[in-house]
């Protein structure tokens, strides 16, 4: 059955930085699945996962630090609406992130939400006003 939104985080490990906003969907009533499926170690799973499932999700979050393939991929795989949140990690504290996941190319779209916590809580924001225009 449809299911508001898809978030996709690349690793177990991140599970700790987005609780705020998979808290925040609870707290909205908005129907969620979260999968941990990483773009770099697990791209034939992502693109089956995404074939199969996609047309289950109004929106998609996805969730990533250091190079963050993951939020850009996903756009290349689906037409459904993908919001891309880059986490805090490694050297640059979530900057290789943000620049990875805003800087796509052309038709490739992925609305960037900022580093970190406000990021990730403004994702689910921006996830329920794209979900009430139906």
């Amino acid at each position: 059955s449809m299911k508001d939104i898809l978030f996709i985080i690349g690793s177990e490990s991140d599970k700790t930085a987005v609780q705020p906003g998979v808290d925040l969907i609870g707290d909205k009533g908005l129907t969620f699945d979260l999968e941990v499926i990483s773009a770099h170690r697990n791209l034939e799973k992502l693109v089956s996962f995404l074939k199969a499932e996609e047309a289950d999700y109004s929106v998609i979050i996805a969730a990533a630090g250091l190079s963050a393939a993951l939020p850009g991929v996903v756009a290349s795989l689906t037409t459904r609406p993908v919001i891309g949140i880059p986490l805090i990690s490694g050297e640059l504290s979530g900057i290789d992130a943000l620049m990875s996941i805003l800087q796509l190319p052309k038709g490739v779209p992925v609305a960037t939400m900022g580093i970190g916590k406000q990021g990730v809580l403004n994702a689910i924001h921006l996830a329920e006003r794209i979900i009430k225009l139906r």
